[in-house]
């Protein structure tokens, strides 16, 4: 073979690998760029508009319904001990034990002196009719017996008290003394305390501008009056208590060092879930609001604008939309401006729904109705965005 026949076999075989190479890298039809990732799926309502209960949420703080401190009424010993340590006990049951053996001779003692004078009143009495004595006298015996009669009732008042019993049903706390504690020299020692549970009350207050500001819209038509006294509780996880309360008492004055009104609420407490001490929020009606918009609070968005909501809007793509919103009702805003109805919401799916992105709505799965009868509220409060703040809101009636 000649050289240039050999250059010309070199040349057809490096073509034929480096066909064979390219054939290899070749993308496969209908994996190009052409096949895009489908539209993401989003969680939508459709704003409807209703009437809803505009309640107020405060913080409180639990207190027990009652509250007894048990405490030695005579001075000795502490003998025993009858109760376990944050059980619970009826009134009555007996407490402690203080030593009463000096009580129980000195009652004796007195028990026998009373009965000495009532018998020398009966002696005096017969010879006063025979004037074997004077009126004076027999007076000065009356007097030595009911001077005995009141001894003898503190002597044995005195070894009664040496039984220390539960002023009050309700759970006891830890005891304040031990045995062969010496209790009730110069005061009154404090044993243990007992505080009854079931109900249990939730002090708060209330701004007295608040009140005003609802008293004027209520009489102006804006609003409905609620009357309704049943509240709710929401504990410091955020749950809602199952069992409702009612408000029963409202100071008649505004503290003029806070400008609140000091009010307090009732709840039962069956299994004993409420402690005193625990910091709660109370949920109330305060009125009623009609052709009021909900939107879950999740749906609102805060940017350098202002907040926003994500719409569905023409051709399925996510628009922005600027609101404002007002009270709140339960977990959900009441938009004062910006939507007026019939408008698709993204709820869930806000980090894949960036404007102008084409989304699939599908409607919100939940048993909470959009215009929930009973809500709650505070002032209108500007939304955080809640980690879903990536997309900037554009400015009203502008285009994303």
């Amino acid at each position: 073979m000649t050289i240039s026949a050999r250059s010309l076999f070199f040349v057809m075989l490096l073509t034929v690998s480096l066909a064979a190479c390219g054939g290899k890298d070749k993308p496969a039809a209908g994996a190009g760029p052409g096949a895009a990732m489908p539209p993401p799926e989003v969680d939508v309502i459709t704003v409807v508009a209703g009437s809803a209960t505009l309640t107020q949420d405060l913080p409180g703080r639990l207190q027990a319904y009652r509250t007894a401190q048990v405490r030695a009424r005579v001075e000795g010993v502490v003998e025993k001990r009858f109760f376990q340590e944050g059980s619970d006990v009826k009134a009555g049951a007996p407490l402690f034990q203080i030593g009463a053996r000096n009580y129980q001779a000195a009652a004796a003692s007195a028990r026998a002196d009373l009965e000495i004078a009532r018998q020398n009143v009966e002696r005096y009495k017969s010879l006063l009719e025979i004037n074997a004595v004077s009126q004076q006298d027999y007076d000065l015996a009356v007097a030595k017996a009911k001077q005995a009669e009141s001894v003898a009732t503190r002597a044995v008042e005195d070894m009664e008290n040496t039984n220390v019993p539960a002023a009050i049903s309700g759970r006891i706390g830890r005891a304040l003394v031990t045995e062969g504690a010496l209790v009730g020299k110069g005061e009154a020692t404090l044993l243990a305390v007992i505080e009854q549970l079931d109900p249990i009350y939730v002090n708060f207050t209330q701004s007295g501008s608040d009140l005003l500001r609802l008293r004027q819209a209520v009489k102006a038509g804006k609003l409905k009056s609620a009357g309704s006294a049943r509240v709710e509780l929401l504990q410091e996880d955020g749950s809602v208590y199952p069992l409702s309360g009612r408000i029963f008492f409202t100071d008649m004055a505004v503290d003029q060092g806070t400008g609140s009104v000091s009010l307090r609420a009732e709840f039962p407490n069956p299994k004993r879930e409420l402690l005193p001490g625990m910091f709660v929020r109370l949920r109330f009606p305060e009125a009623v609001a009609e052709k009021a918009i909900l939107i879950p609070q999740r749906a609102v968005q805060a940017g350098p604008q202002g907040q926003f909501v994500m719409a569905v809007g023409a051709e399925n793509k996510a628009t922005p939309m600027p609101v404002k919103t007002g009270s709140m009702a339960g977990s959900d805003f009441i938009i004062a401006e910006g939507l007026k109805g019939g408008e698709q919401i993204i709820v869930n799916g806000l980090q894949k729904a960036r404007p102008g992105t084409v989304v699939v709505g599908k409607p919100l799965a939940t048993d909470k109705p959009l215009t929930p009868p009973s809500t709650s509220s505070g002032q209108a409060e500007p939304s955080p965005a809640s980690g879903r703040g990536e997309a900037t809101p554009p400015a009203a009636n502008s285009k994303p």
